[in-house]
């Protein structure tokens, strides 16, 4: 549950109950021919009191809400309880709090009904309601104990919706409650302890104290760090409710519905055919489905969840002959109170002999230009049909509440049908329209295409961890060592309890692998050495356990050692671990503050990977987005530059400022001037391949460009904590001259800059190189 700014608007046309308190001249009203008469009471506790005005003036307000209580506004729907602050118990309650409660109503108000306000929650529940009175209290002492002006807070319009299980009904109901504070004083008893020094609210100003207070993390640990033993509250506090929930329901079902899978996944579609019984008192709910080829589809809630009866189909023409199907034409929402016996359709004979005999369908349709007067078949997405074994069983409600979860239930059709088509999660929003495109085409039965986007500009860049996979074996090597020389611990203290020749022989073995551990770290070494132990040592533990307590000891401390989800020594690894994913951290946010910059030059595909740094790959041209033209393929070539060197800044930064040990990092951008095309191919996983042969080339260089080398020199192209530019042409070299003397003019990069030939890669040549230091920040 979660605390709401403003109250639900229901409310709205009932008057304030403060304001009614505090009217001077209140007649009591008559209900059920019985006056309650509260002033009997005033004499008795007037006596019991001082004779001080201001206690006086309490009794009265007590009295006017008492009697607010006892004979609320006709057919009013707000629940009313009282609430004694001193002890957090209800004194006096409505009749329609009481009902909905479980509570015996009380017809007088001289008996109070004491009830501790937590037993009427559940665990969950009261600590949201704890929460929102601990809010509450905060705005008093602020008020009244810190001075700081607290009315532009709104505190009286924040609620909390909580669950009422109902005696008569097993469906929970949604209730909002509020308070509603009356007179309220707050004193702080121990004037010594201030919860909120640390944060010294009284040294801001008024502007500064508004802005610190209007974040809803502060309001939290404000209230949270409140001592209420430290706090004397005297006066009233209503705690007021309305039930919500219709309302509650409906968010839920919404929410439920525009999750991905939403009517594919069975755990959560048994969640919405829950909702959708509850809040329409259905019976079962169908889905009617274009399939496209002139074919419609009937999916069965019950069936789907019951995996019984297949989803029978209907052609175009078989429905053109339904009534409520022509009905459905001329009106997004249609209300069948009396479902006919004579059906002479298929389609409605189906549903009257699962005993469908009244119910609401639902066209879904997405628009494409100006509105239809009236629809055709072929422009319904899906229909989603709520019916009922009983006549005459929905209502206007019904009604105003299917139009609420239509773009819901649109949403929740149009992505089944993307996924019918494609896997694919997380399609770039620049490239999405065109997914979008070919599965509404798909969906009219219109034969496959190939997604292509022709005529794309590459920009390919990458941030290498240099030396990543030298220090993983570093480390792999250090902490399959530390576990052999625990196991040859164990090993040696068996032998000195016994003389067993076996033992010896194991004795050896460890020695040897320990030895060769020492000379070289391969590839399989990790899996290899701990499958090792499992089956050379670790079987035998049973056994050895009971030699003594020397080889017990020995046993424990292997053990421990390898108490973790890896079942082995993970120091150094973890260690490495934690180094590459800082890195990676660092760098992937710095790209990604970078690319949003990007995006708003012109939307464009990105591809982001990271491994042992990161890589991006972006293509941008018109047939992604028609505006594209020449300033913007040169305004995100200088912004490609501009942000790997900002990467290479992030990486230096970290090295200088870490107390770890930091690997450096390369940095480099591949350069081809000519455009490619690229496609989506279904078979793969990828989003998108190359295609043709002069494109391939282009991907070639990409996969074994990192770990080129200079011709003349035969040392790495890429350096830590430099700017790599790979080209081929002469062309290229002139574009990328221009955007290194910028980079050199915004401090980017020294104005120092080493250039060479790129030794042959396979199948690859005449490919040329220009790298330049980057410079931190001054």
């Amino acid at each position: 549950m979660q605390i709401f700014r403003q109250k639900s608007t229901d409310k709205n046309h009932i008057s304030d109950t403060k304001a009614l308190v505090e009217q001077k001249n209140i007649t009591q009203n008559h209900q059920n021919g019985k006056q309650v008469k509260i002033e009997k009471l005033l004499p008795a506790l007037v006596s019991e009191l001082p004779k001080h005005s201001s206690q006086i003036e309490q009794l009265k307000i007590w009295k006017q809400i008492t009697e607010r209580l006892e004979n609320p506004p006709q057919h009013s729907k707000i629940l009313r309880a009282t609430i004694e602050l001193s002890t957090m118990s209800l004194q006096y309650a409505s009749d329609i709090f009481c009902e909905l409660m479980d509570m015996e109503p009380r017809n007088k108000l001289e008996t109070p009904l004491n009830i501790k306000l937590h037993e009427l929650f559940n665990d969950g529940d009261r600590q949201e309601l704890e929460k929102l009175y601990r809010i509450q209290v905060l705005s008093w002492v602020l008020k009244q104990v810190d001075q700081i002006d607290t009315e532009y807070l709104e505190y009286q319009d924040f609620s909390v919706i909580l669950t009422v299980n109902s005696p008569e009904n097993s469906e929970p109901k949604y209730i909002e409650f509020w308070f509603c504070p009356q007179k309220v004083k707050v004193t702080r008893i121990d004037q010594r302890i201030d919860e909120f020094r640390d944060f010294n609210l009284q040294g801001m100003s008024k502007s500064e104290q508004l802005t610190w207070l209007l974040q809803w993390e502060n309001l939290e640990m404000l209230a949270q760090k409140l001592r209420l033993e430290n706090y004397q509250i005297e006066g009233f506090l209503l705690l007021e409710g309305l039930d919500v929930t219709v309302k509650e329901k409906t968010r839920r079902l919404i929410q439920l519905l525009v999750e991905p899978e939403s009517l594919i996944e069975e755990a959560k579609f048994e969640q919405i055919d829950k909702l959708i019984r509850a809040l329409f008192r259905a019976d079962d709910m169908i889905l009617l489905r274009n399939e496209g080829e002139k074919q419609f589809k009937l999916f069965v809630a019950s069936d789907f969840l019951t995996r019984v009866n297949y989803p029978k189909q209907y052609s175009i023409e078989s429905l053109q002959s339904s009534l409520i199907i022509n009905t459905i034409k001329e009106n997004r929402i249609v209300n069948i109170p009396e479902f006919e016996a004579d059906c002479t359709n298929e389609f409605e004979q189906h549903l009257f002999q699962k005993g469908v005999r009244s119910l609401i369908l639902i066209s879904l349709v997405i628009q494409s230009g100006s509105p239809k007067e009236e629809l055709e078949l072929t422009d319904i997405l899906g229909i989603v049909g709520l019916i009922s074994n009983n006549s005459s069983n929905f209502n206007l409600c019904d009604y105003k509440n299917a139009q609420e979860l239509v773009p819901a239930f649109t949403t929740a059709v149009r992505q089944t049908i993307q996924q019918r088509f494609t896997n694919i999660r997380n399609i770039h929003p620049a490239v999405e329209w065109r997914f979008l495109q070919e599965a509404e085409r798909r969906r009219w039965g219109l034969p496959p295409e190939t997604i292509v986007f022709e005529d794309v500009y590459p920009l390919y860049g990458i941030c290498d961890i240099r030396g990543s996979s030298v220090e993983r074996n570093r480390a792999i090597q250090s902490d399959i060592m530390a576990q052999f020389c625990l196991g040859l611990a164990i090993v040696e203290a068996v032998c000195e309890k016994q003389d067993s020749a076996l033992c010896q022989q194991l004795r050896q073995d460890m020695l040897e692998y320990i030895k060769s551990l020492e000379e070289k770290v391969s590839v399989d070494t990790e899996m290899t050495a701990l499958e090792y132990l499992r089956c050379r040592l670790e079987v035998y533990f049973d056994y050895f356990v009971k030699l003594g307590d020397t080889v017990e000891d020995a046993i424990q401390a292997y053990c421990a050692a390898c108490n973790n989800a890896d079942y082995g020594i993970y120091q150094a690894r973890e260690v490495y671990d934690q180094m590459l994913n800082k890195i990676n951290y660092h760098l992937q946010n710095t790209w990604e503050k970078w690319q949003k910059q990007m995006q708003q030059i012109i939307p464009h595909h990105c591809d982001f990977e990271a491994t042992d740094g990161i890589d991006h790959m972006m293509y941008l041209g018109k047939s992604i987005n028609s505006e594209f033209n020449q300033f913007h393929l040169h305004s995100l070539r200088y912004d490609q530059l501009r942000a790997i060197c900002d990467c290479a800044r992030t990486a230096l930064l970290l090295q200088v400022e870490s107390e770890e040990h930091i690997l450096g990092v390369a940095h480099l951008i591949l350069v081809q001037h000519s455009t490619i095309d690229i496609y989506h191919n279904e078979s793969t996983e990828r989003l998108f391949d190359v295609k043709g042969s002069r494109d391939i080339r282009y991907e070639i260089v990409k996969k074994r460009i990192d770990k080129a080398v200079d011709k003349d020199t035969q040392e790495r192209i890429t350096q830590p904590g430099m700017l790599t530019v790979v080209y081929s042409t002469d062309e290229e070299w002139e574009e990328y001259e221009q955007y290194l003397r910028y980079l050199v003019r915004e401090g980017w990069v020294e104005d120092k800059f080493e250039t060479g030939l790129i030794e042959a890669l396979q199948g690859v040549s005449g490919l040329r190189f220009v790298r330049a230091k980057v410079l931190l920040p001054e």
